[in-house]
């Protein structure tokens, strides 16, 4: 067989044991150490819920060092929640955050990215998380988690939706590659409320990968 043909279909192997066949051979992180890609790459994000007192917008950043440029705002809720403290402040699509379909954003080659969640009280400035881990600078100087990443119906399951109840199992949901191109990742924010209960589902999203299919057909014949 021809040396480069079986190189690349060697890469080829390598990727989809990894990622799934529909994902670039090239990606590199979806989750709270980053977000980048060895390649452009479309990403449909969809909002999922909310929880919380807090009025809250998330948005897609750029990050350069500890600078950060906004390139993409997702989805915003115009009030707190559907019924007031109703499980748990909860806000859906359609009544808390409105007229916010899909979402699709191209995440450029080698570039590094973070989603950012701000929030608001009553009128007042309450901060912003991020999902990078270490953007989250706390009083040592060190990062603390304020996103988790998973195959969405396992994560969802895993949250406690209507309580503050601590999210245990939080450093287990890091890492929404191989969800991202296999079915949908889902992302949840803890915004620092309730004195940063921890309870990662304050704010929800979806994330899927829009496919390629030449991507990896390229590669396989050495393109």
């Amino acid at each position: 067989m021809n040396a480069k043909l079986l190189s690349a279909l060697t890469a080829t192997a390598a990727a989809t044991a990894l990622f799934g066949a529909s994902a670039p051979a090239q990606a590199f992180s979806f989750g709270t150490n980053g977000i980048t890609f060895g390649q452009n790459q479309d990403v449909q994000f969809n909002f999922k819920e909310s929880h919380g007192a807090f009025k809250s917008s998330l948005a897609i950043y750029e990050v350069n060092g500890f600078s950060l440029t906004n390139v993409a705002n997702l989805f915003s809720e115009t009030k707190s929640s559907d019924n007031g403290g109703e499980y748990d402040w909860k806000g859906t699509l359609g009544n808390t955050v409105v007229d916010s379909g899909p979402v699709v954003f191209k995440f450029l080659a080698n570039k590094v990215y973070t989603l950012g969640l701000s929030s608001s009280y009553d009128g007042s400035d309450k901060g912003m998380v991020y999902s990078t881990s270490g953007l989250n600078l706390n009083v040592a100087s060190t990062g603390n988690q304020q996103a988790v990443f998973g195959q969405s119906s396992l994560l969802w399951n895993a949250l406690d939706k209507e309580t503050t109840a601590t999210f245990q199992a939080a450093g287990s949901f890091t890492d929404g590659m191989a969800s991202l191109f296999n079915g949908t990742t889902l992302i949840g924010f803890d915004d620092r409320g309730n004195t940063n209960d921890t309870d990662f589902q304050d704010f929800t999203v979806s994330a899927q990968a829009v496919p390629e299919p030449m991507t990896m057909t390229g590669l396989a014949l050495g393109l």
